[in-house]
């Protein structure tokens, strides 16, 4: 038995060391959540929401132990016309009374290529929390050239039915689907 001693050391010691994944902070300047939906058949309608606050951990080596959490206010909101930022934050749409902040937690990640996935996760929005899954693309990974700092940058695409989350003033004369699309930057965190 003391012969085998040495032999299970060397094969710890040998053993690769596995890399946890590396904590980002999300970069709050280039960051957006994008929407886009029909207006009654005449055009397209788009905004944002910024403001994105959040982490994502991220392995480089097994990107599905990678996870994702953000945060953005209601109030950020952007169509370019105050008038219907103000309706939408109002009880019809955004009702402050249901929460003023969106959320999304990832729970899964699957990969799908190289540098694409799914990420599933819980979104909570107007007092609700359902399942979304974002179809992503891993944009870069490596060094802002600027800040000298390991970077990542991410874009995601996904659809919800507006209506399914209590925003279903004017369906279906407005679009009740509701075209999403993410980008994030994010910076690794200082330790």
């Amino acid at each position: 038995m003391k012969s085998l001693a040495p032999a299970v050391l060397a094969a710890f010691v040998a053993a690769p060391v596995l890399a946890a994944p590396v904590k980002y902070d999300v970069d709050t300047t280039h960051a957006q959540v994008g929407f886009s939906y029909n207006h009654l058949g005449f055009s397209t309608t788009t905004g944002m929401f910024g403001d994105i606050t959040g982490t994502i951990l991220f392995d480089k080596e097994d990107p599905v132990a990678s996870s994702v959490e953000v945060a953005f206010p209601v109030a950020s909101i952007l169509t370019g016309f105050a008038d219907r930022d103000a309706h939408f934050r109002s009880a019809d749409f955004f009702d402050p009374a249901k929460g003023a902040v969106v959320t999304f937690r990832s729970t899964a990640i699957e990969l799908t290529g190289e540098t694409t996935g799914r990420i599933t996760g819980e979104l909570a929005m107007n007092g609700m929390t359902k399942e979304v899954v974002l179809d992503a693309v891993l944009n870069g990974a490596g060094e802002h050239p600027m800040l000298k700092q390991d970077w990542v940058g991410f874009s995601a695409t996904t659809t919800l039915v507006r209506s399914e989350w209590g925003l279903g003033l004017y369906a279906p004369f407005i679009g009740d689907e509701v075209a999403i699309a993410i980008s994030i930057e994010a910076g690794k965190a200082a330790e």
